[in-house]
């Protein structure tokens, strides 16, 4: 990633936080450090070890991070200031948080993502402090992406059907769970380190998947978020693939999952709730463009699940990037209005009776007169019946 690129979002988070009256914002959430400086620890909270941005408009940026990541961050934190500390010694990292906190009135931090390991430590100097949500302020400034990451979203989709194409041919009759997920994983990775070397000048970014497989066949089909096992699929069952933890190219996310039939669809029944999915999806993407609401794809969507006799779906969908979850959710509530620059994952979806249920989700990069799609695969109901 161009170095410009962060040191132009440090100084737009600097501006928000200025017109805002905040002198200073306090980041834990490992997707916005990267985010704001290019630095990512990949360890982080998994092992107890906080990082730790801090960003004033006034006095720039300071990175708190584990002494094992300095040549790390030195190479990659796009900061004015950079403090290390090391396990047992001393106060580790509480050590330069009083320092920092001290002299200042209003301290904006994000409440739901800090770890409470962190919180519960600056809670007795936030008391005496005026304090603000942050999230909102990123969030804000996270959902349009700009043309670098839209770039990498495209980069993220041809990731993402090189996936689904090795899956699609990777299902059969006698094949277990597990050897389909060895075969995305390796298609994944190879397109990934493709795109890697021919666009990208950083070797310090993995091109190799990780997430465990999100995948169910036969009578799993209703659990949307089973990972690939030992069961062995077998002639006519349905098979759900899903690439939504998968797909993270260059730390950027997208949402995309189909459902398949290994030969022949031998329940009718089957065919019809996909059918339903399928029109779910376009009746919201008939409404996908600038100037919409997001609850109001959500409703184009849902309505056709409900007049088909099912019960209230889950949200239609949600906008991604360096997170999972963005800012706005496709979902009832949400009343964002849609802009050109965001990236979305819409779906179709369907449960009946809690024991077949079909979801088919691609992601959209939201354009000045609609939309365009970044993970087009077919979706049609021959198109999705597997034959050898």
């Amino acid at each position: 990633m161009e170095l410009k690129l962060f040191e132009n979002r440090l100084e737009t988070l600097k501006s928000k936080l200025d017109f805002n009256n905040v002198e200073l914002a306090l980041i834990t959430d490992e997707d916005s450090i990267y985010y704001f400086t290019g630095y990512y620890d990949y360890l982080h909270m998994d092992f107890g070890r906080p990082t730790i941005l801090f960003v004033s408009p006034e006095k720039g940026s300071q990175l708190i991070t584990p002494e094992m990541e300095r040549h790390m961050a030195k190479a990659s934190a796009q900061v004015d200031k950079i403090s290390f500390w090391n396990d047992g010694k001393g106060e580790e990292w509480r050590e330069n948080l009083p320092e920092i906190l001290n002299n200042v009135n209003t301290v904006a931090f994000e409440p739901n993502l800090m770890p409470p390991l962190v919180q519960n430590f600056i809670k007795n100097y936030l008391v005496e402090l005026n304090t603000i949500d942050l999230v909102p302020i990123i969030s804000e400034i996270r959902m349009i992406k700009s043309a670098e990451e839209l770039n990498l979203a495209r980069h993220a989709g041809q990731v993402a059907i090189a996936m689904m194409n090795a899956g699609h041919e990777a299902i059969n009759d006698g094949v277990a769970e597990y050897e389909v997920a060895i075969a995305t994983s390796q298609a994944g990775t190879r397109m990934a380190a493709e795109l890697l070397n021919k666009y990208y000048d950083d070797d310090r970014m993995s091109p190799n998947t990780h997430f465990l497989q999100i995948m169910s066949s036969g009578d799993s089909i209703s659990m949307p978020h089973r990972r690939a096992s030992n069961k062995v699929m077998k002639f006519g069952e349905p098979v759900f693939l899903c690439f939504c933890g998968m797909t993270n190219f260059n730390r950027f996310k997208l949402g995309f999952d189909r459902t398949f039939w290994i030969g022949k669809i031998q329940n009718s029944q089957q065919e019809k709730v996909y059918d339903i999915a399928i029109k779910s999806q376009s009746a919201a993407l008939s409404k996908l463009k600038p100037g919409a609401m997001a609850e109001e794809i959500h409703k184009a969507y849902s309505e056709v699940i409900q007049d088909a006799g099912f019960e209230y779906p889950f949200r239609c969908g949600r906008a991604t990037g360096y997170s999972f979850l963005e800012k706005p959710q496709i979902v009832s509530g949400d009343k964002t209005v849609i802009k050109p620059g965001m990236v979305l994952a819409i779906d179709g979806s369907v449960t009946f009776n809690s024991k077949f249920r079909v979801q088919v989700g691609d992601s959209f990069i939201v354009t000045e007169d609609g939309y365009e799609c970044i993970t087009p695969y077919p979706k049609k109901i021959n198109e999705v019946i597997i034959k050898d």
